[in-house]
């Protein structure tokens, strides 16, 4: 008699089951890890202020350009600006940079030694007014991500200043392919120093994990400083950095007094948050009543950036001037309003950067040069910034309306998906008021010298000195931008 063969395997049901079962178990594990970039924000981000009527508010900028003999100046004002205003303050500083380093890349020498240069003048205020409470947030690019200690912020340390280095993990994840691997293989591990691999933005060796870290093109990518003025407060938000190979780069700052900057305040306070540190908090009384003025200021943070400027852009009709300066161009968004505002007769002009030069190091142009070549093919005037080894890191947009009033926006975002969707925190301000108030005039001033040149100085060059209708970058740029597999 045949004895019924026996086989040691789950009946088939069964089997599907418990695999259905152990695929719900993984995906309820991996949770905390996949679907990051659809997260909500930490409370405090994405952040519209009201607009604020200010009582003064001024446009700075940076040159740097090419004499007749060919020989590079740098006219820099944004950073003395910082400085008189560290050397002003008596109660607090609150200070947020990104880049705050002195690393140069693949450059050779620095036109500005701006990392130590801030340093030294936080470290001699806070000596001179021992009571004076400093906090300095920054990014942990500086430290490439717990790979190599900073000499600035021990030196910060020393003299009594906080230094916060912001938690970048509750962030979305901009780049999620990678750094749904990262959270899961890489990130238990923590940093730490090591000598396995050269330090990617300038002298030293790190260790693998601050190349893995890096990889998630996470950032605190704001430049900010308030503090106290006499009996008031006073505000600035830049696009320059305190980094010494940054220190030739084209840039643009806002400096406004008034209660815009209590907004502001709340803005870092939020970045406070999410790296574990308590709220700040100044002590007060401050005076910020304004003179009656028709110019206010709005703080605007992450994706509230790309609102208002998409905004703006929609507003301007036929009659309406916009000028738009920036260092990486992407978002489609943005790009769809330029093209159509373009199309409805507003006179528009656009200033980018060739996207060739960072740091001593060469750039193949993305995502400028597709982006300048869809606007060149839909008639909208571009020019290329004529850089030489420096960059022109402005990111500025300002829409002049035949009513006589003016909106300028500037900042540290970029008009990409990156900086524009909540994936990178982010500061701009939005200044509205008469088209003669003295910030539209110097801002309209400085794009006109960097559009038109001068005899004796030259900023900018023809769109054909850099054109490029190479397909394969519009469609590299595209999937770049789309994906997050991208630094820009």
């Amino acid at each position: 008699m045949e004895r019924p063969i026996r086989s040691s395997a789950l009946p088939i049901r069964r089997r599907s089951s418990l695999s259905a079962g152990l695929l719900a178990l993984a995906c309820l594990l991996l949770l905390p890890y996949g679907c990051q970039e659809w997260k909500s924000l930490p409370e405090g981000l994405s952040y519209a202020g009201e607009p604020q009527a200010v009582g003064d508010v001024e446009f700075i900028g940076d040159l740097t350009w090419v004499d007749s003999a060919g020989i590079q100046h740098v006219e820099q004002r944004i950073f003395d600006e910082i400085l008189t205003i560290i050397g002003a303050a008596r109660r607090f500083i609150v200070l947020d940079m990104f880049l705050y380093n002195p690393f140069l890349g693949e450059a050779t020498e620095p036109t500005r030694r701006l990392s130590h240069e801030l340093t030294e003048a936080l470290v001699e205020r806070k000596r001179q007014h021992p009571e004076l409470e400093v906090i300095v947030i920054t990014d942990p690019i500086n430290t490439v991500y717990g790979g190599l200690a900073s000499a600035q912020f021990e030196r910060l340390r020393d003299a009594g200043i906080e230094v916060v280095t912001t938690r970048l993990v509750p962030l979305k994840d901009s780049n999620p392919v990678y750094s749904l691997f990262w959270r899961v293989l890489a990130r238990p591990f923590g940093n730490g120093s090591g000598t396995l691999l050269p330090n990617p933005f300038g002298e030293g060796r790190v260790s693998l994990r601050s190349y893995l870290t890096l990889l998630n093109f996470k950032a605190n990518h704001r430049k900010t400083l308030l503090a106290d003025h006499g009996d008031g407060l006073v505000g600035l938000v830049t696009s320059a950095n305190p980094h010494d190979g940054s220190s030739a780069h084209t840039n643009v700052a806002i400096r406004f007094d008034g209660p815009a900057v209590l907004d502001l305040l709340e803005t870092e306070n939020a970045v406070l948050d999410l790296s574990g540190r308590a709220l700040f908090e100044p002590e007060g009384p401050f005076e910020l009543e304004t003179a009656e003025s028709s110019v206010t200021v709005q703080i605007l943070t992450e994706e509230k950036i790309r609102d208002v400027v998409i905004g703006a852009i929609a507003a301007a009709e036929r009659g309406d001037a916009l000028s738009l300066a920036m260092f990486y161009l992407a978002d489609r968004d943005v790009i769809d309003a330029l093209e159509s505002a373009n199309a409805r007769g507003v006179e528009t002009r656009v200033l980018l950067d060739p996207n060739k030069d960072a740091f001593g190091r060469q750039k193949q142009g993305i995502p400028n040069r597709p982006v300048a070549h869809e606007l060149h093919s839909e008639d909208l005037p571009v020019r290329w910034c004529d850089t030489h080894g420096e960059q022109c890191h402005v990111k500025m947009l300002l829409v002049e309306y035949r009513s006589g009033t003016s909106t300028l926006i500037a900042g540290s975002a970029n008009f990409t998906r990156r900086n524009l969707e909540d994936f990178n925190l982010e500061t701009d301000v939005a200044v509205r008021g008469p088209s003669d108030g003295a910030a539209f005039n110097d801002a309209r001033a400085f794009f006109d010298l960097l559009w038109r040149n001068t005899p004796e100085r030259t900023f900018s060059t023809d769109y054909a000195t850099f054109a490029d209708e190479s397909a394969a970058k519009r469609v590299l740029y595209r999937f770049m931008e789309a994906s997050g597999i991208s630094t820009f």
